[in-house]
């Protein structure tokens, strides 16, 4: 039990720690958590990814569950973790576990809990289901529940190009005549988001749709570097644009014929400006945004312009789903590529953000929408490099980074240091450089944003030599 310990998003695990015995384990401290919560006896969904193991351990999970009196909803096939999380609220489901390891490689395995909100599962829950872990204890048979297996998908495609619909003009979503190259890495995207964007009328091309539990024998992170296919066919007009899913599709990667892959800061600050400006957002309720501290200013100049306000979070999307709650937020998002709109989900969810999009495009190409944002808001250059530091030297770390904090980096005078989730320091040009400790790896990261990347790359080295010498 003491290999069990939920992080960022889950708790994950090579496969010779992730073992049957440790996610019954886990699927009791749920069952006792629920149960704690006034949930005894409800329905509780299981979903999982592509991974080979992850159908097997779901199946443990519903075991344990049902063992407990509770009943489990299935999926038939692998499912996106933000379709799963979607059915929680739909259904009003008492919660779901989710099995994926995300967009870590094929050795990996994880576990995700959502509350019945469909939101990640705040510290407050799962440090409750941390205190609860131990063996497996069934109720007698005659108080089992029992186990549905369903299709997830078809009420999902309808809800989603609905909310799409809404918030693009003629209340449709109308894609007709647009071509989007669609790459699935190999997860649980597949037959998912290309399904909804040819719902909608797209011709799609397909890329890595074909189910491989390796993904190809690389992480299935839909990061530049990993998706040249997708960037090729774009840039040679086989499509108008290219979109792509993380292992369990929660994040997106976004590809434009003149750009190739779009840095996710500038997809966020263009997709917020689309929102703001759609009939349905217009004059009405407030429209504020979040964003994690990793995330670009960029996103804030867009909502200043629109008299919005825009809220900072430490990273993790858990904070930034909070965080929307309490404001009432628009749109959530961070520098990874996962974003959350309200209305639909807060959380962060790649499928739906693939259609919008594409419905996007349609009205104004995603180039000449980042083309209108530079233009008005300025360039924005971001980067980060890592520092090697064993996770139990990090809190030392940035406790004596405390008393190191410079008056000035690379020439520009610190005004600020904010504290929401490292250190930040805010610089009298506008620069900021960022010390925060991985949530996944045991590296200090360190951040850096400005308006040039020669800029952004003094930021970062001055950086590492602030950090190194205290590891």
């Amino acid at each position: 039990m003491d290999e069990i310990a939920f992080g960022t998003d889950g708790w994950r695990a090579t496969l010779d720690t992730f073992t049957d015995e440790r996610v019954r384990v886990v699927g009791q401290a749920v069952a006792d958590y629920l149960r704690e919560e006034g949930f005894e006896g409800e329905t509780v969904a299981v979903g999982y990814d592509a991974r080979g193991t992850s159908r097997g351990f779901a199946e443990q999970l519903c075991r344990v569950l049902c063992a407990n009196g509770f009943d489990a909803l299935l999926p038939e096939r692998d499912t996106p973790t933000p379709v799963v999380a979607w059915t929680v609220t739909d259904r009003e489901l008492a919660g779901a576990l989710m099995i994926t390891a995300s967009h870590n490689p094929p050795e990996y395995n994880g576990v995700k809990f959502v509350p019945a909100d469909g939101t990640p599962a705040l510290p407050e829950a799962t440090e409750r289901i941390e205190a609860n872990l131990r063996r497996p204890d069934p109720l007698p048979e005659s108080e089992h529940g029992t186990v549905t297996e369903t299709d997830l998908l078809g009420p999902y495609v309808d809800h989603a190009l609905s909310f799409v619909g809404s918030v693009t003009p003629g209340d449709e979503v109308d894609l007709s005549g647009l071509t989007v190259a669609y790459d699935a890495m190999h997860g649980s995207g597949r037959g998912v988001t290309d399904r909804l964007l040819e719902a909608a009328g797209a011709d799609v091309v397909r890329l890595r749709t074909d189910r491989d539990p390796t993904f190809g024998g690389s992480h299935p992170e839909p990061s530049g570097e990993r998706l040249a296919d997708l960037v090729e066919r774009v840039e040679t007009g086989e499509a108008d644009l290219g979109v792509a899913n993380d292992g369990d599709a929660d994040r997106i990667g976004v590809v434009t014929p003149e750009r190739g892959y779009v840095d996710p800061n500038l997809y966020f600050a263009a997709t917020y400006e689309f929102l703001l400006e759609s009939d349905a957002v217009a004059g009405g309720a407030s429209a504020d945004a979040v964003r994690t501290v990793s995330t670009t200013f960029l996103v804030d100049r867009v909502g200043e312009a629109h008299g919005q306000s825009v809220h900072e979070t430490a990273v993790g999307f858990k904070w930034v789903a909070e965080a929307m709650g309490e404001h009432d937020a628009l749109l959530g998002g961070e520098e990874s590529g996962g974003f959350g709109v309200r209305g639909h989900l807060r959380n962060k969810d790649g499928v739906l953000f693939a259609l919008l999009s594409a419905a996007a495009e349609t009205e104004q190409s995603l180039d000449a929408r980042l083309d209108a944002v530079r233009e008005q808001y300025g360039d924005v250059v971001q980067d980060r490099v890592s520092v090697d530091c064993p996770d139990d030297r990090k809190a030392a770390v940035l406790e004596a980074l405390e008393d190191e904090i410079p008056d000035s980096v690379a020439g520009s005078e610190v005004e600020r240091v904010a504290t929401v989730d490292g250190f930040k320091l805010l610089l009298a040009d506008g620069s900021w450089l960022l010390v925060r400790p991985s949530g996944t790896e045991p590296k200090l990261r360190v951040y850096a944003e400005s308006s040039s990347q020669k800029r952004v790359k003094a930021l970062l080295a001055e950086g590492e030599e602030l950090v190194e010498p205290l590891v």
